[in-house]
């Protein structure tokens, strides 16, 4: 999963930068694409407050500014991860930082329209990331061969994450509090367009690929009917959480969705170059993919209602609950640092094992965490233990990753909508949440358990 070259223009090949000065930069360029896409989420949540209040938006559309933005980070990017296959990683990789640049300018310009275009913005940013990180690890894939050096710079890549989610939170607070919300989105466009530029002169160029595409070498069917599934099934739960289920029209979404994901399976199985390979999907895989679907889906829910307890219950300000949270960028650094030293120790499903401990036991801490208890007793722990349950993979598990997190919170806010008592008992909305978090990382822990055990017991026939 990790090279995420296979079929692709320059499969096989290797190319280590030339200097220890050009390899740093090299890296650091192409792992500000995790930094990034983490820091575009950090950028809504941290001032998630100021932004509604400007549009004024109700609390429970509140979450469409985070779940609008993962949802097509998720849905895109196994087709994105195929357009780098067939026309080159560089030339996505450049293209991914000018279209994140073009939609965070207009997530910006948002403030003189209205919360519907911001919306819209904020997903239609949502596909640059999608663009840049299948391609991102495609590049590194192929510039290093397998070893520790290749384990390392992988590890640095996930190690950004956490760091990157914090960076948006901070300057989006700071800028939020002390001038105007949309500079962040402003700064934020320059800095990307920057990266292009960046990318383009310093990571190495594609080898020639055929133009047009080829047809038969792409499924735009199953393209077509996976994104409209996808999108569908994720609209109707994040639209549920703000309206309820009285709505028809959520309805009519879901179905719909079934329908297409339903026709995308199929079609999946009849085409020579399939957008995802389902014959070839082992146990093991599925195991590791519901394992980070239910985990990161934790993670999705806890961050956001983390977010809400500081800022609703406890009366933090975005930069104070940015300083509560802080210790997830140290934390996160030295989980990747050692993730990265035990790759080739342990089984990958022990691995898997330690990160969905870490989302139940970080979910639980904050799910039974009093509202007036010091921030050190139970909510400096859990920010320490969280970042221990992510990682870094290639396309596949990147959607399951990212869409995981647009579609657990629409989940959670129906859940909250439903146990809060109409507004009346907040406290109880986000605890009915984060006891999703919870199971949603229990059963992770379960299907990593189970899998750790076949694969231990068919070793011993």
């Amino acid at each position: 999963l990790e090279n995420g070259t296979k079929g692709g223009p320059t499969s096989g090949q290797t190319m280590e930068p030339r200097g220890i000065g050009r390899e740093i930069v090299f890296v650091a360029v192409v792992c500000n694409a995790q930094l990034l896409t983490q820091a575009g989420l950090g950028i809504s949540i941290a001032p998630l407050h100021i932004i509604g209040a400007n549009f004024g938006t109700s609390n429970a559309q509140l979450a469409w500014f985070p779940a609008a933005y993962s949802l097509t980070v998720g849905t895109f990017i196994l087709f994105a991860g195929r357009l780098g296959d067939l026309m080159g990683y560089k030339r996505l990789f450049v293209g991914g930082w000018l279209w994140f640049a073009l939609w965070s300018l207009f997530a910006g310009v948002a403030v003189y329209s209205g919360q519907i275009f911001f919306d819209i913005s904020r997903a239609m940013q949502g596909i640059g990331p999608a663009i840049l990180l299948p391609n991102a690890l495609a590049i590194l894939g192929r510039t290093y061969p397998p070893g520790r050096r290749k384990d390392m710079v992988f590890s640095i890549f996930g190690a950004t994450a956490p760091g990157g989610f914090l960076l948006g939170a901070v300057f989006s607070s700071l800028l939020a509090q002390l001038a105007w919300w949309p500079w962040a989105y402003w700064i934020l466009c320059f800095y990307c367009l920057l990266l292009s530029g960046a990318s383009f002169m310093v990571i190495p160029p594609d080898d020639p690929v055929a133009w047009p595409i080829p047809r038969d070498r792409f499924d735009i069917y199953g393209t077509a009917a996976g994104i409209a599934g996808l999108v569908f099934l994720n609209v109707a739960w994040n639209q549920a959480g703000a309206v309820g289920w009285q709505e028809p029209y959520n309805y009519i979404f879901l179905i719909i969705s079934v329908a297409l994901l339903s026709l995308f399976a199929y079609i999946e199985t009849q085409v020579a170059h399939p957008l995802l390979d389902l014959e070839k999907f082992a146990v093991q895989t599925l195991c590791v993919l519901a394992c980070l679907s239910a985990g990161w889906g934790c993670f999705g829910i806890w961050v956001y209602y983390l977010w809400q307890i500081f800022e609703t219950l406890r009366d933090a300000t975005p930069l104070l609950a940015c300083a509560w949270y802080a210790p997830i960028a140290i934390s996160g650094l030295c989980a990747a640092i050692t993730i990265g030293l035990l790759l080739a120790r342990l089984r990958p499903m022990m691995i898997m094992l330690i990160s969905m401990a870490a989302f139940l036991i970080g979910s639980a801490l904050v799910a039974f965490m009093p509202v007036e208890q010091s921030y050190w007793a139970q909510t400096f722990v859990a920010v320490l233990i969280m970042p221990w349950g992510m990682g870094m993979a290639a396309s596949v598990v990147n959607t399951v990753v990212n869409y995981s997190i647009s579609l657990s919170l629409g989940i959670a806010g129906t859940i909250e909508r439903t146990v809060n008592e109409s507004g009346k008992n907040v406290l109880a909305g986000y605890h009915g949440a984060l006891y999703l978090a919870m199971g949603l990382s229990g059963l992770g822990f379960l299907v990593a358990v189970t899998s750790l055990l076949r694969e231990v017991t068919s070793e011993k026939r």
